[in-house]
């Protein structure tokens, strides 16, 4: 039996993820701040007739002693861990000069603090599978820094630095790491990111016209996000995953503008937008 760990798996893509791989066969420990927010996840696994093969755990991925003890739950009850999806985050929009750093650091906290203790203390589990792969779910904003989405930014840009750093630290242990990397999704993660219309004043023409560009990435954001539970699913069954997987409307094409064209190019096309 496969043992894989989700984190943030009660909604978006961790609950579409936990669902796929539970239809591949895998056994999941679907984690979350309250397993009561998981009840329906669990009632979705049970019309597939597979729920003895969901467990729902309380974690929060900013809590180390809920961590700690996880993963010696799972320690003793499997005795291993096949796949780690560090999936829980959120996104903060907001300007520099409007938000407060406590945002900031909540921000960073989830998004890059809670991803590296959970991948830390689960690590010595994922060594005792003969396989074992770690997911990152990243964005187009770990490779892109969008107007008003520093908080979010910034911390999938660190996710990314990370990811990179830590696959080649695992690579002779034969632990692959991947990083997905979504484009705009129609999931929950667009709640905080859409806040930073509560900042924004009248005069601020340049601020609203980022909040509109916004507003219509979200309409116009793919209504499929459960592409993005097939590539995990597909990555943990890959032998040799790489590294990078950039996946939804215009994220490749992103990648190339970013990779391929002078930056001093890219901003004149992003400051005319938003004139």
């Amino acid at each position: 039996m496969k043992v894989a760990l989700i984190t943030g798996a009660n909604g978006g893509f961790g609950k579409l993820i936990t669902i796929e791989l539970i239809r591949a066969g895998y056994h999941v420990i679907a984690t979350m701040r309250n397993k009561e927010n998981g009840r329906e996840l669990e009632e979705k696994i049970n019309l597939l007739e597979r729920g003895e093969r969901l467990e729902l755990v309380d974690m929060d991925v900013t809590n180390e002693a809920q961590i700690t003890s996880v993963s010696e739950l799972v320690s003793q009850k499997y005795s291993k861990l096949d796949v780690l999806i560090n999936n829980a985050g959120y996104s903060q929009g907001g300007f520099i000069t409007d938000l407060p750093m406590e945002e900031w650091k909540n921000q960073y906290e989830t998004n890059l603090v809670g991803l590296v203790q959970t991948t830390k203390y689960f690590l010595p589990l994922l060594r005792k599978s003969p396989n074992g792969k770690i997911i990152n779910l990243s964005s187009v904003s770990g490779y892109f820094g969008f107007p008003g989405m520093g908080p979010y930014c910034s911390s999938k840009f660190a996710v990314e630095g990370f990811s990179e750093s830590l696959r080649l630290e695992l690579l002779p242990e034969n632990i692959y790491l991947s990083l997905v990397e979504p484009a705009s999704y129609k999931t929950g993660i667009w709640e905080k990111g859409l806040a930073i219309g509560a900042y924004i004043k009248d005069e601020d023409t340049i601020k609203k016209k980022v909040f509109t560009l916004a507003q219509q990435a979200y309409q116009n954001a793919s209504d499929h996000p459960e592409e993005v539970a097939r590539l995990a699913r597909k990555i943990c069954e890959t032998k040799h995953p790489r590294l990078r997987y950039p996946i939804g409307k215009g994220a490749k094409s992103l990648w190339f503008v970013k990779k391929f064209l002078p930056w001093h190019v890219i901003e004149r096309f992003v400051l005319k937008k938003l004139q």
